[in-house]
């Protein structure tokens, strides 16, 4: 990742707190399938941006800190990911990008994280991380929260984290409240070269 020009985002900012989820078994696939890839890398420009997400958050909310799962993922994992998803073709891309077009996180150009305490702790979000379902989405909050699915707690933690990375100028994903892309699919493909 180094060699196509990608940095280690604890080298931006060393505030921010890493804890890769594909180099471990605490993932939908149940596998550690980053090998020895435990550290999170982005392209310059987004590693940048997220520094001043993990900037505006302690601003918000001082001795907060921004907790990434995953960030730049090499393409060969993205066919691992989408065959490892288990339903019907037409349904994964709302959930996984398909590896022949590449997933913006294939790009260095994406980051899934929350927002963790003052002791470093996860805060409560309503839903673990790659919970495949509506619970998830943040479009469908209000909707679960009048459901009683939702705690106005687990919202509020939401937007808190929605908040600092649109600030610093990542877009939402509809169906993943911890998914933030720093630029378009067509934007990436075009300024950078898919990770192999």
């Amino acid at each position: 990742m180094i060699n196509q020009g990608l940095v280690d985002i604890k080298k931006v900012d060393s505030t921010l707190l890493v804890e890769l989820k594909y180099s471990t078994t605490d993932n939908f696939v149940g596998k550690d399938v980053y090998g020895d890839l435990t550290r999170a890398y982005l392209q310059p420009a987004m590693a940048r941006k997220l520094a001043r997400a993990n900037k505006l958050l302690a601003e918000i909310k001082p001795g907060h800190r921004l907790l990434v799962y995953d960030a730049a993922r090499p393409n060969s994992v993205q066919y691992i990911l989408w065959d490892a998803l288990d339903m019907p073709a037409r349904q994964k891309p709302q959930y996984v990008a398909d590896p022949k077009v590449g997933s913006i996180h294939n790009f260095g150009c994406a980051v899934d994280l929350t927002v963790a305490d003052e002791n470093g702790t996860a805060l409560d979000m309503g839903t673990h991380y790659d919970y495949f379902g509506p619970l998830a989405y943040p479009r469908t909050e209000q909707q679960m929260l009048r459901e009683g699915k939702l705690t106005t707690r687990q919202i509020a933690n939401r937007a808190l984290l929605r908040r600092a990375m649109t600030g610093a100028g990542f877009s939402v994903n509809p169906t993943e409240w911890w998914h933030f892309d720093g630029m378009s699919r067509r934007q990436a493909k075009a300024t950078y070269g898919i990770i192999r």
